[in-house]
Parts: C-alpha cells; sequence; structure tokens
C-alpha cells in the first residue's frame, strides 16, 4: 500500500490510466458497439468512429484520445479528492489496518473505492455524453445516470477486484520495491536479545492487545449507532 504522498499520487494515476481505458472499450464495443455500427453501417467500431467523426461528447464530436484524456482528468481528480480518502475510512471503520489480514483490508478498500466511484463517474458522464441535440431533460438526464450505473457497477467491481487492482499492485510494488523492503524492515520487530527486552516485548504486546480492544469497542459502538438509525427509519 502507499506510504506517502508521492505513492499515493502514482497509485491513484496507475489505476485511473488503467480504468479510463478499459471503460472506453467497455461502452464503445460492449455496450454501444452494435449500435454504432448499426448506424454508420459499418463492419468495426473503428470503421463506425471514423465515419461519424470521432465520439460525441458534450454536443460535439472528439476523437478517441480526447475523450479517454476528458475521463481521465476527471477520474483521477475525483480518486485524489474523495474515492481514496473516503474509501480508506470507510474499510477502517470495519477492518484494522494493522490488525486485520492484508488482504481483508484492501479488498474493502477496493469495494469501497467502487461504491464511491461508480456514481459520482456515471453521473460525471451523463453530463458528458447527453444528447444535448435534443432539449435538456434533468429526467432523462437521471434516466441516464441509472442506466450508465446499471451497466458500469457490475463492470466496475468485477475488474476493480480481480484484474485493476491486483495489476496496479504488481506495478506498484515493481516501481517502489525498495521503499516497500526498507518500510517493511522497519515494522518488523527485533528478537529479544535479553530477558530485560524480553519483557518489554511482553509490555509492548498488552499495549497493541489493549488498542485491538479499544478498536473493537470502537467498531461495535459504531454498528450500534448504525442499527439505531436504521431502526428509527
Amino acid at each position: 500500500m502507499p506510504g506517502n504522498q508521492l505513492q499515493r499520487m502514482v497509485f491513484a494515476f496507475l489505476t485511473v490510466l488503467i480504468t479510463v481505458h478499459a471503460y472506453v472499450f467497455f461502452s464503445l464495443y460492449v455496450v454501444n458497439g452494435n449500435t454504432l455500427m448499426e448506424l454508420n453501417q459499418t463492419t468495426s467500431v473503428i470503421a463506425a468512429l471514423d465515419k461519424q467523426g470521432g465520439i460525441y461528447m458534450f454536443g460535439t464530436y472528439l476523437p478517441i484520445w480526447a475523450c479517454v484524456l476528458i475521463e481521465f482528468c476527471f477520474a483521477f481528480a475525483l480518486e485524489n479528492v474523495v474515492g481514496s480518502p473516503a474509501s480508506f475510512r470507510l474499510a477502517r471503520r470495519i477492518f484494522h489496518p494493522a490488525k486485520d489480514h492484508p488482504m481483508l483490508f484492501e479488498t474493502a478498500i477496493i469495494c469501497a473505492t467502487v461504491g464511491i466511484m461508480c456514481p459520482a463517474m456515471s453521473l460525471i458522464a451523463a453530463f458528458l455524453y447527453y444528447p444535448y441535440y435534443m432539449d435538456f431533460n434533468i429526467f432523462t438526464l437521471l434516466a441516464n445516470w441509472l442506466k450508465l450505473m446499471c451497466f458500469n457497477f457490475p463492470f466496475a467491481f468485477f475488474t476493480q477486484l480481480f484484474f485493476i487492482q491486483p495489476a496496479v499492485r504488481v506495478i506498484f510494488k515493481t516501481l517502489f520495491q525498495k521503499e516497500l523492503k526498507n518500510r517493511m524492515a522497519e515494522k518488523t520487530p527485533a528478537k529479544p536479545q535479553n530477558e530485560q527486552e524480553a519483557i518489554l516485548e511482553i509490555f509492548r504486546q498488552m499495549d497493541e492487545l489493549q488498542e485491538e480492544i479499544a478498536h473493537e469497542h470502537r467498531r461495535r459502538k459504531a454498528l450500534e449507532q448504525d442499527v439505531q438509525k436504521i431502526s428509527l427509519q
């Protein structure tokens, strides 16, 4: 996991870079591929886009690279400002990053990120790809937003969980291999060399146990508050 602001920016950059390209491919080929080929009477999506002059976005036709760049800027800013910090805080409400298994904590972060980013980016896409040649209607916008979420959420969940995030973590560990090894070495406690150090290690473990118990109490209290809110509704 990233340990400083630079690593967080690089991690977000890799995630958004792969995700945006995957979404553009999914939208053009899987969701709208047949429609584009039928409307333009072509046998391939690329030929259909060339014939119509690009991808319809915000009332005009833009080349694919421009659409990818625009979506990348929106997604990268949203991931750094909202997605990454909020998903980490949501995951910490259930799991403790230092106590629970890293796979559980990382999976919770991925699920929280998808739950935040998918509706947000679908709303942005609903504005970007709205048919502005027709009169603007808020209900049409909301319907398009709901449609995009229904298409994007399953794709986002499974690709992020089983493909994109594992690939990003492999690339990230390769780029920051030395820094990650140094961090792990700092976290690994040294073995006690005498009786006094052994006693100090026991007290340290007791402090960690007390902190874990306090975390469990906080988590139980948060769950009880959520249950009370649901019961009041």
